[in-house]
């Protein structure tokens, strides 16, 4: 890699009218001495999208725009990448916030560790009381698990990280993004970048900030949908199953169980049959509120949704991989 490797940033974007503007001028805004380019990948959307993108393209040469017919993430990635050549690859998503060294710092850490990705910290943040108390849980062990992407930690090997600050020639050796990988397509990706022998580097140097889903709705559709497809990674390389991952279908499955024999148990008046059968629900409830209570938060209104918000995630996430069945 040259001295002041060239880098492309690459975002996929439907739906980002809103955001979109000001996502390029901070991609385009960095305190790095090489070349970038930004590149748009731009899906079918409902409001000005591509208008925007457009307006951007005329008014830097910067920025280019390429079609993303299906919308999907993959595809919109591979088509961006494919555009410019680079020596290194930047992947941002269209409503992300970089802060101003982190091409500088993304750059400087592949050259240091010899890695072959980099990146850092979803920085969870919110701005309603929902969207508080979700992003509370998403920097929590108890609602996330203990992936340093979410929660910090010490620089070193990761398994994945946020984002990413590619070599391109490690793109080149994997075959770029799976494209039939609608979701976890970023930790199916740097999967096959260990594989193949290169490393992949957390350093919290790296942090975006992440706006949550505000509502709870809209919340169990996402961890629905990360769960269905965290269940096909494991189709797909049955070594990557673990405990963590087989937390929340666990307890689904416990409590669902619990609850027809506490129905049973009720219907047939066996009273120890009901506490039996309640007894995975009130550990689970119990469970909740201590994470809630000791989550640092000092915001009570977010508090006081921790415990719907712990369930929602969990709910939703082991229901979704139960139910799998993406792969077509």
């Amino acid at each position: 890699m040259r001295d002041t490797p060239t880098v492309v940033v690459v975002m996929p974007v439907v739906n980002e009218e809103r955001h979109l503007r000001s996502s390029v001028a901070r991609a385009l805004d960095q305190d790095y001495s090489g070349r970038i380019d930004v590149v748009l990948a731009v899906g079918p959307s409902r409001d000005r999208t591509r208008e925007v993108a457009d307006e951007l393209a005329r008014e830097d040469e910067r920025v280019h725009v390429v079609d993303n017919p299906t919308g999907r993430t993959p595809a919109g990635l591979n088509r961006a990448i494919a555009a410019v050549d680079s020596d290194v690859v930047v992947r941002v998503d269209g409503h992300a916030m970089v802060p101003r060294d982190y091409v500088r710092i993304g750059v400087e850490t592949l050259v240091r560790t010899g890695a072959d990705n980099v990146g850092g910290i979803m920085a969870a943040e919110g701005e309603t009381d929902t969207e508080r108390a979700v992003a509370t849980a998403m920097r929590s062990r108890f609602g996330v698990g203990d992936a340093s992407f979410h929660v910090g930690g010490e620089e070193g090997p990761a398994l994945t990280v946020y984002l990413g600050c590619f070599r391109r020639s490690a793109l080149a050796r994997v075959g770029g993004y799976d494209e039939s990988m609608v979701r976890a397509q970023d930790w199916e990706m740097n999967l096959r970048i260990r594989e193949t022998g290169g490393i992949v580097w957390f350093t919290p140097e790296l942090a975006v900030a992440y706006r949550p889903r505000s509502t709870l709705r809209a919340l169990a559709r996402q961890y629905f949908a990360y769960g269905r497809w965290r269940r096909e990674v494991v189709r797909r390389h049955p070594e990557t199953v673990s405990v963590r991952y087989l937390a929340a279908p666990v307890t689904v499955a416990a409590i669902g169980i619990g609850g027809v024999v506490a129905i049973t148990g009720a219907a047939t008046g066996r009273g120890a049959l009901v506490a039996a059968g309640l007894a995975p629900i009130a550990v689970y409830a119990l469970g909740t509120v201590i994470a809630s209570v000791t989550s640092g938060t000092h915001d009570w209104r977010a508090l006081i949704r921790l415990p719907g918000v712990f369930a929602t995630m969990h709910g939703a996430w082991g229901i979704g991989f139960l139910r799998g069945g993406v792969a077509g």
